[in-house]
């Protein structure tokens, strides 16, 4: 019989859905922490949580009996999944369940803030008719700014086209026949939506990329009385930036549901005029609540009752064997999936893969997922080789493979290409020996260049020269070349040429702006991959 621990408050019809289950135990204890969290996780075989809870690398340290945590929302921030994996803890999550309550708490505050509702309510409690004094202003006809449009971003764009806002919107991988769909005007990048917008909210995981996305720059950048609404993550906002343009009065507005520490019960914020604050109810619907608290009991039973794996952040639900068989090409789509989405090539309608040789006999399907986690790794949290292929069709990209067994240059050789309106990116990957992923084609450019690591590519004129004036500005920056590949598209010099220089340190932005300048130089990029024979979690890793 396995035992399930619920560690935060949960919907009734989720706790019956597991005490009504054949061969499952179910025990609450709520507000667990340090030591006491840490014994209990030794005493059951699967949790689920929310956010109250905190399930840190030192709470499963020496854990040998929890087998799988059900996180009844979709961020999983508070549970260390690295720690999980390497514990072989499955973690899932339930991405879909509060969709539209968030949604309509983004909508909820953006009403709030430009109608005043909270201090105009105040000021009738302390016996005051305040009319003039709440002036407010429409929503319809004016411009949302939207950054992220996953499920819940698409959502709020639904319903804000509804009400006669006009929306623009970002997202690197939302296809512009899904953006057309939904009545989005998307722009290149979060820069540009700046100046156009009256509102921006933003619906995006919290990463190194998403950090203080908006800060001091960005908020002059915006247009005099604009208003910022964040029902995702705290920290997306610099909320020392959201302070001092309050202050100036450059900014109109401030909603709040989420902050970079919680709880949270004092903030500058707080005090302010202009100011909408709750404390983090996006998810907070009875509705939601019952949704999450269901789909997370119904992936513990199937994980305990047949042993399905769903919905998981970060284990693949393969078997041993047949990941053990995948494992090296599984790791080569992966990183091409990484590698183009450092590219130049956004908001693609079509990713298609290639597969030619002995890798086109094996499960391809798998590997396509492997690369669509990749690709999609900074952009959305808690991607991995389960949930990569949904993801991807829910922003409108359709993934297509081509497979042949004719033997080529390679025994076994990978092809992805990234395709939007008018232009096309592509990379080619192979295995040497068992482990060592390869990068042989760029852009329809042959080469040999490692897949790990800081790398710089560069598009250039095949002439002499250009490979030692790189090479002399790194050399001034003391920035040290560990490899170099150059490859072209035909035989004869002088066309079009690509170099893939393999660096043991990023390079400053004036060095790349100095081989930007070079005038034989006509694209130049910087790309982070995992170093050599690191793995993503959900391979392993």
């Amino acid at each position: 019989m396995a035992k399930i621990l619920v560690l935060d408050e949960l919907s009734e019809d989720g706790l019956n859905l597991l005490r009504s289950a054949a061969n499952i135990e179910v025990e609450v204890r709520l507000k667990l922490k340090g030591d006491a969290l840490k014994s209990a996780l030794n005493e059951f075989d699967g949790a689920i949580c929310r956010s109250g809870v905190k399930i840190t690398a030192e709470s499963l340290a020496g854990n040998h009996r929890m087998k799988a945590i059900a996180r009844a929302g979709v961020g999983v921030d508070n549970i260390d999944c690295d720690a999980a994996t390497r514990q072989g803890i499955v973690v899932m999550n339930t991405p879909s369940g509060n969709t539209i309550s968030t949604a309509e708490q983004t909508l909820a505050l953006m009403y709030g803030l430009v109608r005043n509702i909270a201090p105009a309510h105040q000021s009738l409690k302390e016996g005051r008719w305040d009319r003039k004094l709440f002036m407010g202003t429409q929503l319809a006809g004016k411009t949302l700014g939207i950054v992220g449009l996953g499920r819940i971003g698409q959502a709020v764009a639904t319903r804000a086209v509804a009400m006669e806002m006009t929306v623009l919107g970002y997202d690197p991988f939302l296809s512009a026949t899904r953006a057309k769909e939904l009545g989005i005007q998307m722009v290149g990048s979060p820069h540009e939506l700046l100046p156009l917008i009256d509102i921006l909210t933003v619906h995006t995981p919290l990463n190194e990329q998403t950090k203080n996305l908006i800060g001091t720059k960005e908020v002059a950048m915006m247009k005099k009385g604009a208003r910022l609404i964040n029902c995702a993550r705290g920290g997306i906002y610099d909320e020392a930036a959201l302070v001092e343009g309050l202050k100036s009065g450059h900014l109109g507005g401030v909603a709040l549901d989420v902050y970079g520490e919680e709880p949270c019960t004092n903030s500058p914020l707080f005090g302010m005029a202009n100011v909408l604050c709750t404390p983090h109810l996006g998810a907070s619907t009875e509705e939601a609540q019952t949704n999450v608290a269901v789909e997370a009991a119904e992936l513990l039973i199937d994980f305990f009752t047949t042993g399905a794996i769903k919905q998981s952040v970060n284990m693949s639900p393969l078997d041993p064997k047949t990941l053990e068989s995948l494992r090296g090409y599984l790791n080569v789509a992966y990183r091409l999936g990484l590698l183009l989405a450092q590219g130049d090539v956004r908001s693609p309608t079509m990713c298609r893969m290639s597969y030619k040789g002995e890798v086109a006999k094996k499960d391809t399907r798998l590997l396509s997922q492997a690369f669509a986690a990749g690709l999609l790794e900074h952009a959305v949290q808690g991607v991995n080789i389960v949930n990569a292929e949904v993801l991807l069709r829910e922003r409108g990209i359709e993934l297509v493979e081509q497979r042949s067994t004719d033997i080529g240059d390679f025994s076994s050789l990978i092809t992805a290409e990234l395709i939007a309106e008018g232009k096309t990116d592509s990379a080619a990957g192979t295995l040497f020996g068992n482990s060592m992923p390869r990068l042989v084609q760029k852009n329809g450019c042959r080469l040999e260049s490692f897949l790990d690591g800081t790398m710089m590519l560069f598009f250039h004129r095949d002439m002499p020269g250009v490979i030692g004036g790189v090479g002399t500005i790194f050399g001034r920056h003391r920035v040290n070349i560990a490899q170099m590949a150059v490859g072209r598209h035909a035989e004869k010099p002088g066309g079009e040429a690509v170099g893939i220089l393999s660096l043991d340190s990023a390079p400053p932005a004036e060095a790349l702006a100095e081989i930007l300048a070079l005038p034989q130089i006509a694209r130049a990029w910087t790309v982070k991959l995992p170093p050599a024979g690191e793995m993503p979690s959900w391979l392993g890793g």
